[in-house]
């Protein structure tokens, strides 16, 4: 049977939902990060401070792949109200703040578009694991557990709207978490407004900041059920948040990575034929070498002295890259390391398996290193000029090349195809 076609929205469109909270006493405690920044280890944890925690539901069972008991999970809190859904149809504004931190955003149903469509523009390739294990969870509970991030330019154009809801209104939500920061939600419902929301959507492309493989999840389910005849429905649409990057400009971080299986020394020596290395002494001394670099660079760091990278032998980077790709992908820092560093210097795959990922945190990615007697990469930053060009322009960037922040506290709103 063929395939029918999919729908695509005229714009960037976030509709009203009813979102489905938690009804408890202590909201904070049955909150999570991402699922993709909790470690094995931390789940645990997570549920000794609640037996209710969200962890049950996006990580669920003893080997987090227990979709059947996330589903079960779910219904039995829909079924006595640990979980309640709001009476109305609501665009929510959501806040996140802390000392010298403001981001306000709409969180809401985010019609699906294809990337070629141009609506919503992914910047990183997914992982098939990954997306396949998102896709089983997401097929057997029927719903959307935590939202993707989106960043649009909106030249400010809803921030009047925004800003006037958290400062005079009540909110539904007013929460500090355990990083200390401070999460509030509103919900839109008045269609004066919800109009506005729209209209000043509408016209513009969103960039996918964090969520990729949630997205690449919608997508694909929705694919499944318009070929299984079940035609419109709740899998046309996504839980997003839409932050507007003019009004409130996202903080973009580095992701690191740890080779268990590649000794410190070992690298900086097969390191020395392609790239100019300088030894410290001391791993702080090195990320200050490295922030102060100029071009391409890396600190490799691990059991005894750390390494800068600087200067990578020209011939040799060039004749790595991909000749299909611009100048700007070239110049990425996680393309060198993807593209030469890791294949070319190293003889190393960049997949899940060879290569342990470690967010924002350079000493964490050290001491992970430490314990595996193997090498951690300390990667700087991407600047958001440049994956926003790579995005607009068709590319993306290699997998985990960005972290932007902050991300939505998973747990504050949920939405289920029974309700939204």
């Amino acid at each position: 049977m063929a395939i029918p076609e999919l729908p695509s929205p005229d714009g960037l469109v976030l509709r009203p939902f009813r979102g489905v909270r938690f009804a408890v006493d202590d909201l904070a405690a049955v909150t999570s990060p991402p699922y993709d920044l909790i470690p094995r280890e931390d789940v645990q944890p997570l549920l000794d401070v609640h037996s209710n925690n969200v962890v049950r539901l996006i990580l669920p069972g003893t080997d987090q792949r227990r979709y059947g008991e996330a589903r079960d999970t779910l219904h039995t809190w829909l079924e006595s109200g640990v979980l309640a859904a709001d009476d109305l149809p609501a665009v929510y504004v959501y806040e996140q703040s802390a000392p010298g931190l403001v981001v306000r955003g709409l969180i809401g149903d985010l019609a699906l578009s294809a990337p070629e469509d141009g609506i919503v523009l992914p910047h990183e390739n997914v992982m098939p694991g990954t997306v396949a294990d998102r896709l089983a969870l997401m097929r057997t509970t029927e719903s959307n557990l935590e939202p993707i991030f989106l960043l649009y330019d909106g030249k400010g154009a809803l921030a009047p709207l925004i800003d006037d809801v958290a400062s005079t209104r009540p909110p539904l939500v007013d929460v500090r978490t355990d990083d200390d920061i401070v999460h509030r939600l509103w919900a839109l419902t008045d269609p004066a407004e919800l109009d506005t929301v729209a209209a000043g959507l509408h016209d513009h492309q969103a960039l996918i900041a964090d969520g990729h493989h949630r997205y690449a999840t919608y997508l694909a389910l929705q694919r499944e059920y318009r070929a299984e005849g079940r035609g419109p429905g709740p899998w046309d649409y996504g839980l997003a948040l839409l932050v507007d990057s003019t009004a409130y400009p996202p903080h973009l971080k580095a992701i690191h990575r740890v080779i268990p299986g590649l000794p410190l020394a070992e690298a900086a020596a097969r390191a020395k034929g392609a790239w100019q290395v300088h030894e410290h002494a001391h791993v702080e001394d090195a990320l200050a070498a490295l922030a102060a670099a100029r071009g391409p660079a890396f600190v490799l760091a691990g059991n005894g002295p750390s390494h800068l990278l600087t200067d990578p032998d020209p011939v040799q980077l060039d004749h790595a890259m991909p000749g299909s790709r611009t100048a700007r992908w070239k110049s990425l820092t996680t393309s060198i390391l993807s593209e030469f560093l890791l294949p070319k210097v190293w003889g190393l795959r960049d997949d899940e398996r060879t290569v342990r990922i470690v967010h924002h945190d350079p000493l964490l990615a050290v001491r992970m290193a430490r314990r595996e007697s193997g090498t951690a990469v300390i990667v700087p930053s991407l600047s958001v000029e440049d994956v926003y060009a790579i995005a607009a322009g068709g590319e993306r960037v290699p997998r985990k090349s960005t972290s932007f922040g902050p991300k939505p506290r998973t747990g504050l709103i949920l939405r289920t195809f029974a309700t939204g």
